[in-house]
């Protein structure tokens, strides 16, 4: 194909970059992947952290699939913490502050590794398109790229522009330059456009602090890792440190609010529900005392620390004088203003389960120009849009993960089925199957899916497949080793609030007491009881969850079973919609503009109702046994 022939061209090495380039690259295709700046791949330009319910998933997810964002985090860990732990397992997960120049570094280091991957520093200016299919792209240097197939994956570059106050200017995340005729050029291809609204706190010196009297906000030993790969150690645990605003505070920035663009009406965007601006926080939550500041460490290379809570778009001068009304801030030096920035995103509902556009054969899209805000949310993206570049350059069929095995697949059906009014951001609520989607189970769930796509290598393929024996082999031993009611056991269960045995019973069906604790059973059992314990944190958790939740995972499991009959009945994509009176005119209108894949998907669009499921499920039923081209294998929705 020549120098610039390539089977995938990967447009922005952001976190959904990244693992897309990584992806196709290691799937067989000669990739390139084009950024502005070869220094800053997957730049935190926010804060400097991983994880946490529903994105710690997500991690998890990636790694199991071969994806790289784990392994990364894993190396470069600030401090870790376990999030949730008095709650159930399903929401538990992993938080990590990650060291942001580090992890940057991590990252090129493993994008220079891989011999079909080049990297290239240019601006994509165009993206080259021939009957409704892409062709190459264009820089903004003059170079020409053909290809099969592009991931574009450009963050929040696109006609971006940065707040600071009334004042304003074109620029992207970390002053970097904006990718404004890339945005027109998808404008003038025919994708719809919107505008969303982003912000980051300011930067501070350390030594400008007064720790004394702050509160710390410590990290914690045995927490596990991001990825399966990592070797059990314990992480580095760098203090955080807590404060909060206060009256004179909110006062000050109500009196000011004049200045703030979302106020004053310079922002029309809507920004993230789940991360608000100060401005924001003070103005609709006027009730609040105070509001809480988390000071991070950023990295151990500087002295900068990041002022989680804070983010705004007020000017400078106004950002010290809020910041310096703060406990332990009352003599704080900015090194870096916080700012606001607005910024073009595409409405995903325009993509295909794989992230491919329905409008442009070939082009995927991946990360925030989907509408999405987090890291984690793009890195998930850029992996499963990597993975399906790369099938389509190998004729194979997708790769689609559904809601039912994956918060990825959450993600994705979320939004190309429901659209986005506001920055998505994935949460263990949005999922209906969570208990199934712990984030402890990720690897039994997709290994074996990274392992056929060709990403997960034979020694980590092993060494996954002796944890599933052992983990059976555990599971067996428990079901098996029968306790008879005795004084000793009888007292042993009195010392950890546990009512007497009166019958023989399984370890796994004393396991399934709620106070009862896998390490509780050798004592239960005595020294010379027959249970060999394991020795496996990981394996002790697996066993102990699967057994304590196996009613509520078997009633999950069957509603599953329910969804995955509607999901496994296909649409054809060319199916019409017009004609079929007894659909809502609401009902038809967004059919028609999302195009769902399945039954199941069509359920989940807003404004498409049970009583037009039930329609439509009859009218595909009719022209299956009519044996019409629109046949479709629809079941019987009353079974």
């Amino acid at each position: 194909m020549g120098e610039r022939g390539f089977d995938v061209i990967v447009i922005g090495a952001g976190h959904a970059g990244c693992e897309a380039a990584l992806a196709a690259s290691r799937m067989g295709c000669k990739t390139i992947l084009i950024t502005t700046n070869l220094d800053h791949p997957a730049l935190m330009a926010c804060n400097p952290s991983l994880g946490g319910p529903g994105k710690g998933h997500l991690i998890k997810e990636i790694d199991a699939l071969g994806g790289i964002m784990g392994v990364n985090a894993d190396r470069h860990v600030l401090q870790m913490r376990k999030l949730n732990t008095s709650k159930g397992p399903a929401v538990q997960a992993l938080r990590a502050q990650i060291d942001k120049h580090a992890y940057q570094r991590g990252m090129k280091g493993f994008l220079e590794k891989e011999s079909l991957l080049t990297l290239r520093e240019g601006a994509v200016k165009e993206i080259l398109v021939e009957g409704e299919e892409v062709r190459g792209v264009v820089t903004r240097q003059g170079s020409t790229y053909l290809c099969r197939t592009v991931v574009l994956a450009a963050g929040v570059y696109l006609h971006s522009e940065i707040f600071l106050g009334h004042n304003h200017y074109p620029g992207g995340p970390a002053n970097q330059n904006p990718s404004d005729e890339l945005a027109s050029n998808l404008v003038s291809l025919g994708f719809a456009v919107e505008r969303f609204k982003t912000g980051t706190p300011p930067r501070v010196y350390r030594r400008s602090i007064n720790f004394a009297g702050l509160s710390p906000v410590a990290g914690e030993p045995d927490t596990g890792s991001f990825s399966y790969a990592t070797e059990k150690r314990e992480f580095k645990q760098l203090p955080c440190y807590q404060t909060y605003t206060n009256e004179k505070t909110h006062k000050l920035i109500l009196d000011n609010i004049n200045y703030a663009p979302i106020y004053s009406g310079l922002i029309k965007g809507k920004g993230p529900r789940y991360c608000p601006s100060i401005e924001d926080k003070v103005v609709r939550f006027v009730h609040r005392e105070r509001h809480p500041i988390f000071i991070e460490p950023e990295s151990e290379e500087t002295e900068e620390m990041y002022l989680q809570g804070v983010s705004t778009g007020l000017p400078e001068e106004l950002q010290y004088a809020f910041l310096r009304t703060v406990p332990g801030l009352e003599n704080v030096v900015i090194t870096r203003p916080a700012y606001a920035i607005e910024y073009d995103f595409f409405p995903p509902t325009q993509l295909k389960a794989t992230l491919e556009t329905k409008k442009v054969k070939g082009l995927f899209f991946a990360g925030q120009i989907n509408g999405t805000t987090g890291y984690e949310e793009a890195a998930a993206q850029g992996l499963l849009a990597g993975i399906n570049a790369a099938l389509q350059c190998r004729g194979e069929p997708p790769f689609i993960l559904e809601r039912t095995e994956a918060y990825i697949g959450v993600l994705i059906d979320d939004l190309i089925t429901k659209g986005v009014t506001e920055p998505y951001r994935i949460f263990t609520s949005r999922c209906e199957y969570r208990l199934l989607l712990r984030h402890d189970n990720a690897d039994l769930r997709l290994t074996e899916k990274g392992y056929r796509l060709g990403l997960i290598g034979q020694e980590c393929y092993e060494l996954f497949k002796e944890k599933k024996k052992l983990l059976e082999e555990e599971k067996n031993k428990l079901k098996n080793i029968r306790l008879i009611p005795s004084q000793q056991v009888n007292e042993a269960l009195a010392k950890i609030g546990s009512v007497p045995l009166t019958r023989p019973q399984t370890l796994a069906e004393l396991l399934k007491r709620p106070e009862v604790g896998y390490n509780d059973l050798v004592h239960i059992l005595g020294e010379e009881g027959e249970f060999s314990p394991s020795r496996d944190v990981e394996i002790i958790s697996e066993v102990e969850t699967q057994i304590k939740y196996e009613g509520y995972i078997a009633k999950q499991e069957n509603s599953v079973k329910q969804l995955t009959r509607l999901e496994s009945r296909v649409i054809p994509p060319d199916f019409s919609y017009d004609g079929l009176a007894n659909l809502s005119t609401e009902a038809r209108q967004k059919l028609k503009a999302i195009k769902p894949r399945t039954l199941g998907q069509a359920s989940r669009i807003d404004g498409v109702t049970p009583a037009d499921i039930s329609f439509l499920a009859l009218h595909l039923e009719k022209r299956r046994r009519s044996g019409t081209k629109q046949a479709c294998n629809i079941p019987d929705i009353q079974e």
